[in-house]
């Protein structure tokens, strides 16, 4: 059957109406600004570092819940774990448009998962680490582990200005935590890297507590900034130890780390949310 010139035309425009449908607008429409706390940054922290897994729950539903929690602190540099790139673009949109702050992206996907991230069946998602910046990036690395365990996992680095200073930043998501020796190989991959930097910040959800043999490498290069938190003996006898670290998730649990090399942390705050069962954690540098 031949369809004439008008049918034609409407079969189109529905057509082009049920891809819309589909698609969804690719500009999201930018809620009016939740009022920050008393205290809250009001403007980027140039020498605040943060890390933040920011799923569970997953879903862009949450997105300006999210938005809300990093302008509060505004740290100059974050990294985020578990991070669809659909819901960072929009937490950015958000963090400009209703907040005046303006970050930079880079993504360290490792999965295109349309069941986790949405989008079509061909085209999902990317899924992984992403590090927003006040200050430009270059050199970006994104390294698959050879091992991801019961996903794949990865880590994610540029190099990017804080405090005024140059300086590399990692930021990175070890194995579920029933699989210690995987992340034991991860860690190995990562630390290695890490070594080559004089001056480095590694960010991440690394999945394991404090006195975890498998972090015994990255305690080697560099130190939380935790003033609490030490993982050996000798540091548990001068008032540290793994007791003394505050704990970054909803089930007690210290998972999440900022640990730095050839820098020095002045101050380390843990802030929970109710964007994630993951707590925000930032730190300010000496």
């Amino acid at each position: 059957m031949v369809l004439s010139r008008g049918a034609r035309w409407a079969a189109g425009v529905t057509a082009a109406v049920c891809m819309v449908l589909l698609l969804g607008s690719s500009t999201p429409s930018v809620p009016s600004p939740a009022p920050l706390p008393p205290g809250a940054a009001g403007a980027v922290v140039a020498d605040r570092v943060g890390t933040w897994n920011i799923c569970n729950p997953c879903g862009s539903g949450q997105d300006f819940g999210r938005a809300t929690e990093i302008a509060t602190y505004a740290p100059q540099v974050i990294g985020l774990q578990e991070a669809c790139v659909r819901d960072v673009e929009r937490i950015r949109d958000y963090l400009e448009e209703a907040y005046g702050l303006v970050y930079r992206v880079e993504y360290g996907s490792v999965l295109r998962n349309w069941n986790r991230c949405g989008g079509l069946p061909w085209r999902p998602g990317g899924y992984g680490q992403a590090i927003l910046s006040a200050a430009p990036m270059t050199d970006r690395v994104s390294v698959e582990y050879p091992d991801g365990g019961s996903e794949d996992r990865g880590y994610l680095a540029v190099t990017t200005l804080v405090g005024g200073r140059p300086v590399r930043v990692f930021n990175t998501h070890l194995a579920e935590r029933r699989q210690p020796q995987v992340r034991a190989g991860q860690v190995r991959v990562l630390a290695a890297e890490v070594a080559r930097h004089d001056r480095a910040i590694v960010l991440g959800d690394f999945n394991a507590v404090p006195d975890a043999p498998e972090l015994g490498p990255m305690w080697a290069l560099a130190r939380d900034t935790d003033p609490g938190c030490r993982p050996t003996a000798a540091d548990a006898d001068a008032g540290g130890g793994a007791d003394g670290c505050a704990v970054t998730t909803d089930w007690n649990s210290k998972f999440d780390y900022v640990f730095l090399r050839g820098i020095t942390p002045r101050t380390h705050h843990v802030r929970p949310s109710p964007y994630s069962d993951h707590h925000l954690l930032y730190t300010d540098l000496g």
